[in-house]
């Protein structure tokens, strides 16, 4: 899964790589995206903006919206099958901006690992996002991340990893209709153009948001040893 990421550069540079507008008052930088947050996402159907949406998809028809807490992710393999997912699928995809994003390692002490390109440039995972109404009519806009196999980089370290489109498949993501050409975009992303390394548990806490939380935790640091 895919449970937390980074976004932590300037709204500027969001603006420059996506060629979206960025309102200043409404981003803010962060270094540790969490579930239940409104963070940053591109849709298909205001590519031109930065919106900001709750994490954690809640379907349409949902009663109750406290089903987002279980729907942070979409599996790619189900994700015509499973009705939380299919119809966002078809009709509201999107773009989720990160500079890197976060997987434990399971052991005797989960140990988390940061994930990145090597160029440490932004990159766009994919995304479903929702527009659910209570009794008020009160929308609520949420979204899920869409996660795949692992690549050789990430296998060691989980069983999944986000779902990373290069810039060509960004904007097939956003624009395409077909089907077939959609599932063909959610495989695991080059291991050769990534890099990852260890970092503290500062990470489990969202309430943890600066730059310590992404330092290198050396491997002899680590109990038990990396």
């Amino acid at each position: 899964m895919c449970g937390r990421f980074q976004l932590s550069v300037k709204g500027k540079h969001i603006s420059e790589r996506f060629n979206v507008e960025v309102f200043d008052e409404m981003y803010k930088p962060s270094f540790n995206c969490a579930p239940g947050q409104n963070l940053p996402v591109i849709t298909n159907t205001e590519p031109g903006k930065l919106s900001f949406f709750k994490w954690g998809l809640v379907p349409f028809w949902a009663k109750d919206p406290k089903i987002g807490n279980k729907l942070i992710n979409t599996r790619a393999e189900t994700i015509l099958e499973n009705p939380s997912f299919k119809a966002a699928f078809t009709r509201r995809r999107c773009l989720v901006p990160a500079n890197g994003f976060f997987e434990w390692k399971k052991g005797t002490k989960k140990i988390p690992f940061r994930v990145l390109l090597k160029n440490e440039n932004l990159f766009a995972m994919a995304g479903l996002w929702e527009t659910w109404k209570d009794q008020e009519n009160n929308m609520l806009h949420t979204f899920s991340i869409i996660t795949t196999q692992p690549n050789e980089l990430m296998t060691p370290i989980h069983n999944r990893m986000p779902v990373i489109l290069n810039r060509e498949q960004e904007t097939v993501w956003l624009k395409s209709t077909n089907s077939d050409e959609l599932i063909s975009l959610l495989t695991p992303f080059q291991s050769d153009e990534m890099e990852v390394y260890p970092i503290s548990d500062l990470i489990n806490s969202p309430f943890n948001n600066s730059q310590s939380v992404i330092s290198n935790v050396k491997p002899d640091t680590l109990k038990p040893p990396f």
